[in-house]
């Protein structure tokens, strides 16, 4: 992995000395781990102008959390207490003479953007953007090896459970033995915190598990996702407990599942990132529903749960092949519950197959 690394740092360089930066201060943990193979706790990448180099308080521990660390980059420790890493690397690359230095404005706060400036007054900063999650978007097979297998861990855990008794459990129970699981079967833990939500709070995008226990016929929605190596991936089921779905519940997930349907389909290398929200949106809305939407239909996994793309109604892009998404359209009732199906894919051209799907717990409406 170490040519894969100094790879993307040497693509980061090349754009970066296209705009006219020397070097390039990487702070978002996220943007870290992408470029250099971990992101120990509060460390920051220095790339160019002559060596690209990792300053951090703390040595780099090699755990599943921070990754496993590029062997050919050069680690600085800082020494004094209460060292700011940020700032190490400013004033390394003022004395390396470099004129100008990208920084990741939208990460750095307000004190430590001065902090930088201060310590080396020569060296001008410049506005990296969002280069580094830009260079992201597009996954590699490596990449996209972790997600699979991270998809196969999430529906390992949720298949499990299926099999077990519900009736009578907390979602906070469940939400807890869903996480357990992820962890037995190899994730290094789960990629956000489980959702679980019965009877009325079923559907809700996010709901927090509560101590309510499941009932009989109960809609039972869960959303969990793996840690794998860094890479997140996402699933969202829904299913009826314990008894035959009653006919709202048969129109509804229907409903949601052709709304779900319809934006997989639409994940097409160059599909218009608003058009995939489109697709699946307006299944929704010509029956009804579209004043209780959420505000994208979809986003991006990878190190991040939600990166770019934001497959929303403004968003301004297109999709390029092996570009790892979730399509996740929900409905919820007020006082009766709801639906939400939630799966992660990977753009793939036509020639390939379309879309790859890497959650594949089935979709059937089944009564547990």
């Amino acid at each position: 992995m170490s040519d894969v690394y100094a790879a993307r740092r040497g693509l980061l360089r090349e754009r970066c000395g296209a705009a006219g930066n020397s070097a390039a201060l990487i702070t978002r943990p996220a943007n870290v781990r992408y470029l250099a193979g971990a992101s120990p706790l509060g460390a920051v990448l220095l790339v160019g102008p002559a060596d690209d180099e990792l300053f951090c308080a703390g040595a780099p521990t090699g755990e599943a959390d921070e990754g496993r660390l590029d062997e050919r980059l050069k680690v600085s420790l800082l020494s004094g207490p209460g060292a700011d890493p940020a700032v190490a690397a400013a004033d390394r690359a003022a004395a390396a003479r470099a004129d100008f230095l990208a920084v990741e404005e939208h990460h750095l706060t307000v004190a430590r953007h001065r902090a930088v400036s201060s310590v080396a007054p020569r060296l001008r900063l410049a506005d990296l953007g969002t280069a580094v999650e830009q260079q992201r978007l597009v996954k590699d097979e490596e990449e996209i090896a972790c997600l699979r297998i991270a998809a196969e861990i999430a529906d390992q855990a949720l298949g499990e459970l299926l099999e077990s008794i519900l009736v009578g459990r907390t979602e906070r129970h469940l939400a807890l033995e869903l996480e357990r699981r992820l962890v037995d079967h190899g994730a290094d833990g789960p990629a956000f915190p489980t959702s679980v939500g019965t009877g009325p709070h079923s559907g809700r995008s996010r709901h927090r598990p509560s101590d309510r226990r499941v009932e009989e016929g109960d809609f039972l929605s869960v959303c969990l996702g793996a840690n794998y190596r860094g890479y997140r991936c996402e699933i969202g089921r829904t299913f009826v407990i314990g008894t035959t779905p009653a006919d709202w519940q048969i129109e509804l997930y229907d409903l949601v599942f052709a709304a779900q349907r319809a934006g997989r389909e639409a994940l097409v290398p160059g599909a218009a990132y608003r058009d995939v929200d489109h697709a699946a949106r307006s299944v929704l809305d010509s029956a009804g529903h579209g004043e209780a939407l959420a505000g994208c239909m979809g986003h991006g996994v990878g190190l991040e749960i939600d990166e770019d793309p934001q497959l929303a109604p403004t968003a301004m892009g297109k999709l390029d092949a092996c570009v790892p998404v979730t399509v996740e359209p929900g409905v919820h009732l007020p006082g009766r519950g709801g639906v939400r199906i939630d799966d992660t894919l990977v753009v793939r051209p036509e020639a390939d197959g379309g879309p790859e799907l890497l959650t594949i717990t089935t979709k059937e409406l089944l009564a547990l």
